[in-house]
Parts: structure tokens; sequence; C-alpha cells
């Protein structure tokens, strides 16, 4: 989503790619919004830091090989060209997207994984009811923000923002997608932007570095109540506040889910 664009007028505004998994799914969009389309594929051979190979839709074989050199690595791309645009505009459109993926890739910003984890003597489906309950929700995570909430649906793909106000009253937080809900098992949220004020930003610098972070909740019996898990992506300048308000959040959510 970040570098898959052929030129400055387009962007990936949704994708699915997960290497495990036989298919691919990528969105595409005009940025004023002229037009859009859609296309997949099927991976053919998948060579951890070396190859990826895929067949798209229409039966075009593309080959991307991955070389170390030094510190370096050197990325090319073979496509199979399509029919209705010419070889050259084709090519520098490959061209582009590479380009963008090193300017991606050699960003300084870190991504820290985070961990965190507690015992609940309650059971999954209470536990997973209460965290996600609108009303419940915002007195467990008060340890974030006295004023935090969420606006959207929990249900798979969804959009979601979660937010809250600042001392001056201006509206804040995040700019969201739920990536999968299994209920009483697993969440996961996609976090695309943030808010501020009346606007959702969800490109540009500001969020470059870490937009398509993830936020994921699991949920798992243990001899009669849960352990609930929080695994998420966080930059260098908020793990600390992270690593000392979460442990906050859950203790106060185990105590509304023991009464």
């Amino acid at each position: 989503m970040h570098w898959n664009n052929a030129s400055p007028d387009w962007q990936t505004t949704f994708a699915e790619n997960d290497l495990r998994m036989t298919e691919n799914y990528i969105r595409m969009e005009a940025k004023d919004g002229s037009f859009e389309f859609d296309f997949g594929g099927v991976y053919d051979k998948v060579k951890q830091h070396e190859q990826i190979a895929y067949t798209s839709d229409d039966g075009r074989k593309v080959n991307t090989s991955f070389a170390a050199d030094g510190d370096s690595t050197t990325v090319t791309t073979v496509f199979e060209a399509e029919s209705q645009n010419p070889v050259e505009m084709q090519k520098i459109g490959w061209q582009n997207i590479l380009d963008n993926f090193k300017a991606y890739a050699e960003k300084a910003t870190t991504i820290a994984p985070l961990h965190f984890e507690i015992s609940i003597n309650a059971p999954v489906e209470k536990v997973y009811t209460t965290m996600i309950d609108e009303k419940s929700y915002t007195e467990w995570t008060a340890a974030f923000n006295p004023t935090s909430t969420y606006k959207g649906s929990w249900d798979k793909n969804a959009k979601i923002l979660f937010i809250g106000t600042d001392k001056d009253g201006v509206a804040g937080g995040m700019v969201s997608r739920i990536k999968e809900n299994m209920p009483n098992k697993f969440i996961s949220i996609e976090h695309l932007g943030f808010v501020k004020g009346e606007e959702e930003i969800t490109s540009g610098p500001e969020v470059d570095g870490w937009a398509g972070a993830l936020e994921n909740y699991t949920f798992k019996l243990i001899n009669g109540g849960t352990l609930l898990s929080v695994d998420m992506n966080s930059n260098e300048d908020f793990k600390a506040y992270f690593r000392e308000t979460w442990p906050k959040a859950l203790a106060i959510l185990k105590t509304i889910c023991e009464k």
C-alpha cells in the first residue's frame, strides 16, 4: 500500500498479500477518484530471500528476484507485458514501483513488536464481549485517554475510528480497519492513519513510516479462565508509552470482567 503505485496519480488502497497463501489481491485507484480496478494472482514459487513468482489473473507471469550485494540488495522484476498499453509505458510503471519500494525500504523508521498478556478469571466469551462493547471499551481504554471511544464496526474488513479528545477538546485518534475478527478467539486491527480534528489523514510523511501496523488480540481458554494476549507494532517514539500504559489498561479490563 505504501509503495505499489506506478505513477504519482495512482495509489493502492487495499492489499491482501500473505506469502503463506496461494493468492494475492490488490485494489488500485486514481487519486482523483476517476478510475479504479482490482487485480490478483496465484503464487507459483516463493523462495525466502531469493524469489517471488506469480501468475496474474489474466495469465501473465511475473518474477521478482533478490540478490545480495554486500550490505545492499538488488531487486529485479521480469514481467510478461499485456497488450492494451505500450510496452515502454509498462516498463516505466514497473520501474516506478521498484523505485518507490527502494525509497520505502531504505527509510530509517524502526517498528518494534510489543507483547502484553494478562490472565482473567472469566470465560473467554465474556472477555471478548467486554473488550469490544462500547460502554466497557470506554472504561478500560481510559488508561490511554479519559475520553477514549470508537466509531464504526468490529466486523471483518469494517472501518473503525479509535478516537478521543485532548485537553483543548480537539478530536484525535486512529483510522483503522478490522483485518480479522474470529469471535472469542482473535481480533486483528490494521491502523491506516490518524484523526486530526475533523480530518482523516491516511497518506503522506506523517503516516508513511507506520501505516499498516497491526494490533492483535488473542483469547485463549486456560483452566476455565482466559489468557488475553496483545501483540502490536509501535515506532520507537511510542514504545515506552505503550509499555507503561497497556498493563494499566489490561488491569482495568480484568477488573471489569471479573465482577
